[in-house]
C-alpha cells in the first residue's frame, strides 16, 4: 500500500517543475509587438497633412537606381536603347575577344556558339531561345543586348551579379559581330583584305593517279 507522504510528493514535484515555466511566462511582455506605431497609409494627426507615410525628400533616388542618362550602366539614353558603345569603351579586337570569351562561358550553353539558339542545354530539353540572326534581333540596338544580359528576359536570368558592366558591353559587341558574320557582304570588308579575298584561288583537289 502506498504511503501518504509518497502521494503528496507527486503534486509537489509537478509544481516544482512547472514553477520555472510559469515564471518565464510571467516575464514575457507583448510591448514590442503591440508598441504604438503607424501602419502604412494610416491617418496621423501629428502632421498637418494627416498622413503617416511621409513624402520623399526632393531629389531622393532609390537605392541602386540608375540615372536614365547613365548609358554605361543602363544601356539607354533618355529611356531609349543606345546603338553605340559608351564613350569609355573602345571598340577593338581586344574587346571582341573578351566578349567572345565571356559569351562562350555564360551564353553558349543556351544560345550556341554561333548564336542560333542550339546550345547544349537546349539540346537536352531546355527552352530554345530565339536566334540572334532573326530580322527582329538584327534590328535591335546594341543597348538591348546589354540590357538583357543585365536584367534578364523571359526564362533567362539576370547576369548583373556575375558579369561586370564592361564585360556585358563586350558581350553585346560580340553578339553584333556574330550577326555580321551571317550577313556580311564583300563590300563590308576593308579594301586591303578584300583584294586578298578576290585574288585567292579556291583549293583544288587532285584526283589520285591511275594505277
Amino acid at each position: 500500500m502506498v504511503s501518504r507522504p509518497r502521494q503528496l510528493a507527486r503534486p509537489s514535484l509537478a509544481w516544482a517543475l512547472s514553477l520555472p515555466a510559469l515564471l518565464a511566462l510571467a516575464g514575457c511582455h507583448r510591448d514590442m509587438y503591440d508598441q504604438p506605431r503607424l501602419e502604412p497609409l494610416e491617418k496621423n494627426t501629428f502632421f498637418d497633412d494627416g498622413r503617416s507615410s511621409r513624402p520623399l525628400v526632393e531629389g531622393v533616388v532609390e537605392y541602386g537606381a540608375i540615372s536614365p542618362n547613365d548609358v554605361f550602366n543602363s544601356g539607354k539614353v533618355n529611356g531609349q536603347f543606345t546603338d553605340e558603345l559608351p564613350e569609355s569603351i573602345e571598340l577593338n579586337a581586344a574587346l571582341l575577344k573578351r566578349g567572345e570569351q565571356r559569351f562562350n562561358i555564360f551564353c553558349s550553353n543556351c544560345h550556341g556558339f554561333s548564336g542560333d539558339g542550339d546550345g547544349m542545354i537546349v539540346l537536352r530539353g531546355y527552352r530554345k531561345p530565339p536566334t540572334y540572326h532573326s530580322d527582329r534581333l538584327r534590328g535591335m540596338p546594341l543597348g538591348y543586348f546589354f540590357d538583357v544580359a543585365t536584367n534578364g528576359f523571359g526564362v533567362m536570368p539576370s547576369y548583373a551579379s556575375q558579369i561586370p558592366v564592361k564585360d556585358r558591353w563586350a558581350m553585346a559587341a560580340y553578339v553584333r559581330a556574330l550577326q555580321l558574320t551571317q550577313y556580311a557582304k564583300l563590300d563590308d570588308v576593308p579594301e586591303a583584305e578584300r583584294q586578298q579575298l578576290e585574288n585567292a584561288q579556291p583549293a583544288t583537289t587532285q584526283s589520285p593517279s591511275a594505277p
